[in-house]
């Protein structure tokens, strides 16, 4: 059984309210049901494949052969998988505890004190506190609340919006999105090697120091009565080039890899990257964006910390770069620019959410029970800002 109303825009409050049966709205289709397992069993298993784990300490060695093999390890996933965890990635422990300390102490706060910060997605100001609502034909909700912020270039951050407590918010997340920003060019260099391209290339590709801009979205999934009917965010892949994870330690990534859904471990110390579909474009396909959700449940809060790295939205047009292309692989993106690709596919997910819910009889819709397919890797959807997970 499920509830059948739905009372309260913030999901916090909503799973604070001693509910047993979660609304309908966030009821996910019977055939996507069937693939949302517990995800404490799901990290727990070895059996499968699994994300790989990347160490980069020697990204920056001086020398050649070693800077460029672990150059090769950051290809190979990246073909492959197209998601890693980062180790010896040079961003300091003490530095992304302060990031997770920050956030938690944010949303820790009562929620009158976070409405203050509240977005209003419909009059366009989408940075500050906020949770999905529908917009969609079938009127699917994701578990989660959040907060949405651009964080770097400095300048380009509007401060008036961060949350001014905890105190150490507004430091930690500074630091945090500059040395991030220096990873992502390190990482863009061994990327743009891996294509056969100087090593400049791909950070140019998507704006340069000047253009190129980190948006952080803090994802908090609250414990959910009913796991097994939800989902924290639903799959999608990433509009940005490249996509940064922290989180908690309480497991909810998973990945759609060789026809099934594989969950992500938490790996101590590490940081998740997710190659966007900035850089699958550029590279023609040879880079992956892969599929991802993230689930929850009802024992732990989990909390993300995700920044995307995007380019800027008219001014470069992404199209695979001509180094990818050759009469055997012809080009596999139409030339468009950042803003056109996101268009694209909010325009191709609310036409599929309007062909499904024209399948589906009105007493099924009162069930959400909805016959729509398993996702594939050719069924990619992405809400437009703020990103998903």
């Amino acid at each position: 059984m499920v509830a059948t109303t739905l009372e309260s825009p913030r999901v916090e409050t909503l799973a604070g309210s001693g509910i047993q049966l979660i609304p309908k709205e966030y009821v996910r289709p019977k055939d996507e049901l069937i693939s949302i397992t517990n995800i404490f069993e799901e990290e727990k298993s070895d059996e499968g494949p699994q994300v790989p784990t990347v160490d980069i300490a020697d990204i920056l060695s001086d020398d050649k052969a070693v800077r460029e093999k672990c150059y090769e390890r950051i290809k190979d996933a990246a073909v492959d998988w197209g998601v890693m965890h980062l180790v010896n990635h040079g961003i300091s422990n003490e530095l992304m505890d302060r990031v997770r300390v920050a956030g938690q102490a944010f949303f820790a706060e009562p929620i009158g004190e976070k409405e203050k910060y509240a977005n209003d997605p419909g009059t366009g100001m989408i940075q500050g506190y906020g949770s999905k609502l529908a917009n969609n034909a079938s009127g699917q909700l994701e578990w989660e609340d959040y907060f949405f912020h651009l964080v770097y270039p400095e300048e380009k951050a509007d401060l008036s919006i961060w949350p001014k407590r905890p105190q150490d918010y507004i430091p930690a997340t500074r630091e945090y999105a500059k040395e991030l920003r220096g990873l992502a060019t390190k990482l863009l260099s061994a990327l743009s090697f891996g294509l056969g391209l100087e090593e400049g290339r791909l950070e140019k590709e998507v704006g340069g120091m000047e253009e190129l801009i980190l948006q952080m979205k803090i994802n908090y999934y609250p414990k959910c009565p009913q796991p097994e009917l939800a989902l924290g965010v639903e799959a999608h892949t990433d509009v940005s080039a490249l996509s940064f994870i922290l989180h908690n330690m309480v497991p909810g990534l998973q990945l759609f890899y060789g026809g099934k859904w594989v969950t992500a471990k938490c790996v101590p110390d590490s940081i998740i990257v997710h190659i966007g579909d900035t850089l699958e474009i550029l590279s023609n396909g040879k880079y992956k964006s892969i599929l991802h959700r993230g689930l929850v449940n009802k024992e732990k809060v989990r909390i993300s910390w995700a920044v995307f790295c995007e380019p800027p939205k008219e001014k470069i047009i992404l199209k695979p770069l001509p180094e990818t292309v050759t009469e055997a692989e012809p080009p596999l993106f139409p030339p468009r620019t950042f803003a056109q690709h996101m268009a694209h596919k909010l325009f191709r997910k609310s036409q599929e959410a309007i062909d499904d819910s024209k399948k589906v009889q009105p007493q099924e819709q009162n069930n959400a029970e909805t016959d729509i397919p398993q996702p594939t890797e050719q069924q990619k959807t992405e809400e437009s800002n703020p990103q998903k997970i």
